[in-house]
């Protein structure tokens, strides 16, 4: 035999013994022992040999015994460069991994491929942002690999991570070549971005691409959209692409199908495609379960989710979720205490995703206390937790703890996001907090939180709660024929039904137009009995026009229906002080005497210097007190010489003139308003915000105050926002 040819065929069948050897290794001590024999039998510097030896440590998360491994390496090829920098990624340590990339560009004569920057680019997104990406892209262009479609969908992966959509988008449209991969990495990027409206117009472009060829992937990624949307047209299109392309017979794919028809309210379709599926998995279960929930058919989730422990499947964290009443909490408060004991048990409750839903379900149902011990009993606090707490406070007003719970999520370092924005400036909207508002606003702006806003431009149809919203403001701008216009394009252009609020807003818009016999006709065409809201807003409009007729029949009813609210007995007795029917006043005052029904106290709230300021009628609690009502005597004084006449009429009828002025005279806004004189530089804006409606006195008070002070005044009530400047209040006294 020649010496020449035999050596190396000798080597190479020890070279294939040791990566056998590798390959059949399970555990880390195996491959130590593997490692051993390697260097006994002179293989330590073979390089095929130690970068099988360092993959499979990878893949056993031996991180640092892979590293030190490539460190006794004299000359590591790209290939055992790429199998670390990939193993540092997949192993936690990002860092590590675009140091050794870094590394390899500058201090070697090795040229990254594009193995190389996939795996680098896959680094990046354990990164805090896509600014290491967005490098490591213009590092590829440099390189030759600007449309390598491999390192493309890396990128687009990336940029949709960190929500960038812009620059997604840009890519994906530049790559002169795709595949199949690329086009579900956009599809399932934007609906993770909740872009659903644009993934579905991708996934019609994908099928449009007689070149392209659809997989369950493709599919099962635009169902969730398709479902979101409610689109039924749609996600029967997919069905039925399914089954021509021979997938719909796919579990992920029934799935997926289960989901999108419960989103779509059809739980009998989602019920007939579960049955279909031989074997169902867990997440076939999860995703019924789901659909039963949240359409609140509670007995039959409760009953599959029995089945399924039954059947000696664990349940995961999604079976929980699923099985929460998130979306229909009210008369389920056993329920989720039920969840919840099976979760401590289970050693699940800790799971951010389970304490997340728990905590939304008790804040909606007013359990504050329960939600609050969640939360802190979650050792992995998520964004979506943090923002299911501050939501729950405010939506509970309980403003002070959502502002205190907020800052802490500052101090934790946890990023804030667009609903944490929402719920937040709700809050400070309801405090007064200007400061901390402000400083909300500036963080909206720099992270670009102001483009998820959408007009009906975007083609996004809109709910019923931006239509609640525009009435609002048509109602208080005094918009009647714009008011009546949207209304009527809720119903017939867009087929969003009415609640009680959308009626409620339109008897508001006619009433305080003065229309008041046409808001009664508006009330009496109702395809539903009208409710309280809607009786109230009359009432409200019948004070503002002083019709005592139309009153008495808005508060006969409402006295039917709600007979606990004290606001309307108080508004009807003024109602009756305004026509000068004192003995009738009177009489509805008797009436919450004899009932001990209690009025919601006064109060107002300034910010001054940062810190909080909260008065009420007559207060003298304050340690500027003296201060304080020496300056509102002094401006009451040049008021008066101004043309100023305190609105008495609707103060106790049985009192003298004088003591209903002095009443009038040191409601809480007034004093809050002369401590922001006293406490703030001249010409600085005064910022108060009223927990009740502004009386008709302390409104046309701030207003000579603004004229005689020089200042501007912004008086936030418990209807509106007014801004008075020089003796004018914007809402041209119509609130």
């Amino acid at each position: 035999m020649n010496l020449r040819t035999a050596l190396p065929a000798a080597l190479e069948r020890n070279r294939n013994f040791f990566l056998s050897l590798l390959n059949a290794s399970t555990t880390l001590s195996h491959l130590a022992q593997a490692h051993a024999q390697i260097i006994v039998g002179g293989y330590r510097n073979d390089i095929s040999t130690v970068t099988k030896l360092t993959h499979k440590l990878c893949d056993l998360r031996a991180i640092g015994y892979a590293r030190d491994l490539f460190l006794s390496v004299s000359k590591p090829d790209l290939f055992l460069f790429n199998v670390v920098i990939k193993g540092y990624s997949t192993n936690g340590s990002p860092r590590s991994s675009m140091s050794l990339f870094a590394h390899l560009r500058k201090n070697t004569g090795l040229r990254p491929d594009n193995f190389t920057y996939f795996f680098a680019v896959s680094a990046s997104a354990g990164f805090r942002d896509e600014k290491v990406g967005t490098v490591l892209h213009s590092q590829a262009i440099v390189d030759g690999f600007g449309f390598d479609l491999f390192i493309g969908s890396a990128l687009v992966d990336l940029y949709l991570k960190f929500s960038k959509l812009e620059l997604a988008k840009k890519l994906f449209d530049e790559m002169p070549e795709r595949d199949t991969v690329l086009w579900n990495t956009m599809i399932s990027g934007l609906v993770k971005n909740c872009c659903f409206e644009d993934s579905v117009l991708v996934f019609k472009d994908m099928v449009a691409d007689a070149e392209i060829r659809l997989d369950s992937t493709s599919l099962a990624a635009v169902l969730p959209a398709a479902g979101e949307l409610h689109q039924l047209r749609v996600g029967m299109g997919i069905q039925s692409l399914a089954t021509k392309l021979g997938l719909h017979s796919h579990v992920h794919i029934l799935t997926g199908l289960i989901s999108f028809y419960s989103k779509c309210g059809d739980t009998g379709t989602a019920t007939l495609l579960f049955d279909q599926i031989d074997r169902p998995d867990l997440v076939s279960y999860n995703a019924m379960i789901s659909g039963y929930t949240c359409n609140n058919e509670t007995d039959s989730s409760l009953r599959l989710f029995k089945e399924l422990l039954a059947l000696g499947e664990r349940a995961n964290s999604s079976t929980i979720v699923g099985l929460i009443p998130v979306f229909f909490p009210f008369g389920h408060l056993g329920l989720t205490l039920c969840i919840h004991c099976f979760c401590v048990k289970s050693g699940m409750v800790s799971n951010p995703a389970i304490s997340t839903a728990l905590t939304t379900v008790y804040s909606r149902l007013n359990e504050i206390e329960l939600a609050r011990q969640v939360f802190d009993e979650s050792i992995e606090k998520s964004l979506a937790s943090w923002n299911a707490m501050i939501s729950g406070y405010t939506q509970n007003g309980l403003t002070d703890a959502a502002i205190h719970l907020f800052q802490n999520m500052q101090t934790s370092k946890v990023q804030p996001n667009p609903v944490t924005v929402t719920s937040i400036l709700s809050a400070c909207a309801q405090l007064g907090a200007l400061s901390l508002g402000k400083w909300v606003h500036n963080l909206v702006k720099r992270e670009g939180f102001h483009s998820n806003i959408y007009m009906l431009q975007s083609g996004v149809s809109p709910s019923g709660v931006t239509f609640l919203s525009a009435l609002y403001a048509c109602s208080h701008a005094g918009l009647v024929t714009e008011g009546d216009r949207i209304f009527h394009s809720m119903v017939h252009d867009h087929g969003v039904e009415p609640l009680a609020e959308h009626y409620a807003c339109m008897v508001d818009i006619f009433g305080r137009a003065g229309k008041l016999e046409k808001a009664l006709e508006f009330i009496e065409r109702m395809p539903v009995e009208p409710g309280p809201a809607i009786w109230g807003a009359l009432l409200g409009a019948c004070m503002i026009h002083k019709d005592t007729r139309l009153a008495h029949l808005a508060s006969k009813r409402l006295f039917e229906l709600d007979p606990e609210n004290v606001g309307y007995y108080v508004l009807l007795s003024n109602i009756y002080s305004v026509d000068k029917n004192y003995p009738q006043a009177a009489s509805i005052r008797q009436v919450v005497r004899r009932r001990s029904l209690a009025k919601t106290p006064g109060c107002t709230l300034i910010e001054v210097g940062g810190l909080p300021h909260v008065f009420t009628s007559g207060d003298r609690s304050h340690p500027q007190t003296k201060a304080i009502y020496a300056k509102l005597e002094n401006l009451m004084g040049k008021m008066t010489e101004a043309g100023f006449q305190a609105e008495t009429v609707t103060a106790l009828h049985d009192v003298e003139d004088e003591e209903k002025e002095l009443m009038v005279k040191v409601h809480s806004e007034k004093l809050a308003i002369a401590f922001g004189l006293i406490s703030t530089e001249p010409g600085s804006e005064i910022r108060i915000i009223k927990n009740l409606r502004v009386c008709i006195d302390c409104h046309t008070a701030t207003k000579f105050i603004s004229k005689i002070t020089g200042r501007d005044i912004v008086v936030r009530d418990a209807n509106r926002f007014h801004h008075f400047k020089d003796g004018i209040c914007s809402c041209g006294d119509y609130w």
